[in-house]
């Protein structure tokens, strides 16, 4: 078959990818941005749900597909993502598209809960799209998933293994119980619906058969990594509401970030659901996280990744103060001796333009780094300009190497950070 896969650079989207691919089939993947590497998406397309123009695209890019794999999703409303449009608006332009291409079968990933309830935008905008799929006259299949778990992380799921880097661990307070399933059994049930015999017309929960807590899923995790046992402590109120703002920022910046307003509005009600319907319907019988950790044993890089899990937002978060604020302190108390470095190095023509100038590069690169979708640019940046630096005080000063405080050799650990920073920049 000839299968088109949205969202497919995300988790889900890129492990049902390589799986068709592995059974035969040719994966046509729709991505907003970066495509994978290697075989398994023989074809890319690039669509922004929320584009009108994309909408208008759509038959052109249904001609000869035999089904549809749709799954877009966007956790909260940021610069860079519009619920609305993910689950519901764009989401029903591409219904509407594959009923008007004959496409029949649509396999459709919601959220486990939101035909119960919508505490969120998240939830009102899936149940939404839910709706308008059934509207459709189509093969329609509408999966929801629980809390995924692969050999891969993002999302909760990545956060889970930070939490288990921690040798104390805290956690949220009114956190509900989890069913979490393995990424490979819901990849499984992907390539059973999209089969033309298979049944359609039908809701699924994908939950695993286990009901956990957050501290039993950090305590598992923290065991499946060879770690002993940590301290688990319940953040206050006041320090959580701290959290979900500072997520809320930082997902104003681009960046994907788990805890959010979304988070604590969904976390209250747990996700759980009742796999019976799932293991009758296709035989799949979903493994519990013991099972799953149990035949995926941890490596270094597992380790690695927990571990830098929260590194990576304070590398980051020193990065951005050091430019912004070395900027800040070169234009005011410090411009001075800014002034008088240049006249050292024979420059005093310049002097006060060239501090200036240079203040204003720092904090431009402080601010671009800071903002997710320039953050790449940034970084580079930051690292020419360090080498600038190096080169220019070597020229005109090479008596600074030789300072106690080694204004030229802190330089190099600076520039080491940076490359860190790249090397560990993408979410997924």
């Amino acid at each position: 078959m000839r299968v088109l896969v949205t969202g497919a650079t995300g988790l889900i989207g890129s492990a049902i990818c390589a799986r068709l691919a592995s059974e035969g089939h040719s994966v046509v993947g729709v991505t907003r941005g970066e495509r994978l590497a290697g075989p398994a998406v023989g074809s890319w397309v690039e669509m922004d749900f929320s584009s009108r123009a994309g909408a208008l695209a759509w038959p052109s890019h249904l001609r000869d597909i035999d089904a549809v794999v749709n799954c877009v999703g966007a956790l909260q409303d940021t610069p860079r993502d519009d619920t609305a449009a993910a689950h519901h608006g764009g989401a029903d332009a591409l219904f509407a598209a594959c009923e008007a291409a004959g496409v029949r079968r649509v396999i459709h990933f919601s959220a486990i809960g939101v035909d119960r309830r919508q505490a969120s935008a998240f939830s009102q905008t899936k149940h939404a799209g839910d709706d308008a799929l059934r509207e459709r006259n189509l093969d329609w299949v509408i999966l929801r998933p629980s809390v995924v778990i692969g050999r891969s992380a993002f999302g909760a799921s990545a956060m889970f293994r930070g939490l288990a880097a921690l040798p104390v661990v805290p956690y949220m307070p009114g956190t509900g119980d989890l069913q979490v399933v393995a990424l490979d059994d819901v990849v499984s049930t992907v390539a059973f619906f999209v089969a033309p015999s298979a049944p359609s017309r039908v809701e699924i929960e994908l939950a695993g058969p286990q009901r956990l807590g957050m501290t039993q899923l950090v305590a598992m995790h923290r065991e499946w990594l060879g770690w002993k046992p940590a301290r688990f402590v319940a953040l206050p109120s006041w320090l959580a509401n701290m959290v979900y703002a500072t997520g809320d920022f930082l997902g104003g910046l681009g960046w994907r970030v788990p805890m959010r307003s979304t988070a604590k509005r969904e976390i209250v009600h747990g996700a759980v659901g009742d796999p019976e319907e799932w293991t009758r319907m296709t035989g799949i019988v979903p493994r519990p996280l013991s099972a799953f950790l149990l035949a995926n044993p941890a490596g270094v890089q597992d380790r690695w990744f927990a571990r830098l899990y929260f590194i990576k937002p304070l590398l980051f978060t020193i990065i951005v103060l050091f430019w912004i604020i070395t900027a800040i302190i070169s234009l005011t108390t410090g411009f001075w001796n800014g002034v008088d470095l240049m006249v050292r190095a024979k420059a005093g023509w310049v002097a006060q333009p060239g501090v200036a100038a240079g203040a204003l590069a720092d904090l431009v690169i402080g601010l671009a780094i800071a903002y997710r979708p320039t953050a790449f640019i940034g970084l580079w940046a930051a690292i020419a300009l360090s080498f600038f630096y190096i080169s220019a005080g070597t020229y005109l000063l090479p008596e600074l190497w030789n300072e106690p405080l080694g204004p030229l050799l802190k330089i190099w650990p600076i520039l080491a950070a940076h490359f860190v920073a790249l090397a560990i920049l993408k979410e997924r």
